[in-house]
């Protein structure tokens, strides 16, 4: 039997996405259609889970007590994993119960459709008119609806912080050079600065990663093209972390919490570390910027589960039995 990491499984299916999205730059490749919009029901009472920290154990709500200090909180999950997406709904509903102001940033969203997102937050297109026109991802209803509906309750922003699809696609076929094509209307939907050498450790964990798709009788990816696979990775975590910048300069007394997958923020690595050189090098306002990062890990069984084992993921790491 051949176990697949999570890690590897994400990446496959990013790759997957990426090969899919075709088409000129100024149109948007075609998903499966997400369900249609229902009414938001209660989230299930109780996901069972364990928290750890460091090498201890800790529960949730000594975790949110602790991570509301903090000015951009990272969500690193596993897409498909549901009781994840209940915890992440949980974590919105304990910052709210402790009155902290909140800047929800969706990796789910992409950036041209924001102007169209803050038009259905704002009560001004039905939710039928966004769901139809924002090219929201098939599980959007069941496993993202829920975060977008409770901000819209609270009255919180939603950040669309992602780079369209089929940019980043451009980019896995002919490199960060597709970007001087670009009329300056495309051009904005990618950061304005993207520095995506695979020689950082970040790089080096992506390409060994992506090196396992060249396993069990396939031919290993060819360097330039793994550099143009990476790239398409990295232009995903300079618009998520540019679009976090943004919105601690817009929203100073607010926390933002940004879901997205696992091996973007894993390790403080990916889009936490391009949040960080965008403060460091004065492209933020604020000059002492906490980030925390809280991994959700899907397992089995949770009597397994080591404190430790997994520590150097985040500063939290939550087990959700699945």
């Amino acid at each position: 039997m051949v176990v697949v990491s999570p890690n590897l499984r994400v990446l496959r299916a990013a790759a997957a996405c990426l090969v899919a999205a075709s088409g000129a730059l100024g149109a948007q490749a075609p998903l499966p259609s997400a369900k249609p919009p229902a009414a938001v029901g209660p989230a299930p009472a109780y996901v069972a889970h364990r928290v750890t920290r460091g090498k201890s154990f800790t529960d949730f709500e000594a975790m949110l007590r602790d991570v509301s200090n903090a000015d951009v909180i990272h969500l690193g999950e596993q897409h498909d994993d549901r009781g994840t997406h209940a915890l992440q709904l949980a974590v919105l509903e304990g910052l709210a119960r402790r009155g902290v102001k909140v800047v929800v940033s969706l990796e789910m969203i992409e950036r041209d459709v924001q102007a169209l997102l803050d038009r259905y937050l704002a009560g001004e297109i039905p939710e039928s008119t966004f769901v139809a026109d924002s090219r929201p991802w098939n599980n959007y209803t069941d496993d993202y609806r829920p975060l977008v509906e409770f901000a819209k309750t609270k009255g919180w922003p939603v950040v669309a912080s992602n780079i369209p699809r089929p940019l980043a696609s451009a980019v896995s076929r002919n490199g960060l050079a597709v970007f001087d094509t670009l009329n300056a209307t495309s051009r904005g939907w990618a950061a304005a600065e993207n520095q995506c050498s695979t020689d950082t450790k970040y790089g080096r964990k992506f390409t060994a990663l992506m090196g396992g798709m060249g396993t069990h009788g396939d031919a290993a990816m060819p360097a330039a093209a793994m550099d143009r696979f990476y790239a398409a990775q990295c232009v995903k975590d300079e618009a998520m972390a540019e679009s976090i910048a943004r919105a601690l300069d817009a929203h100073p007394d607010a926390v933002i919490v940004h879901a997205a997958g696992g091996f973007h923020v894993e390790e403080s690595l990916g889009t936490v570390e391009r949040v960080t050189r965008r403060v460091k090098d004065k492209q933020t306002q604020r000059r002492d910027v906490k980030q925390v990062v809280v991994m959700f890990r899907p397992v089995e069984d949770l009597d397994t589960v080591k404190a430790g084992e997994h520590r150097d993921l985040g500063q939290y790491v939550v087990y959700v039995h699945r």
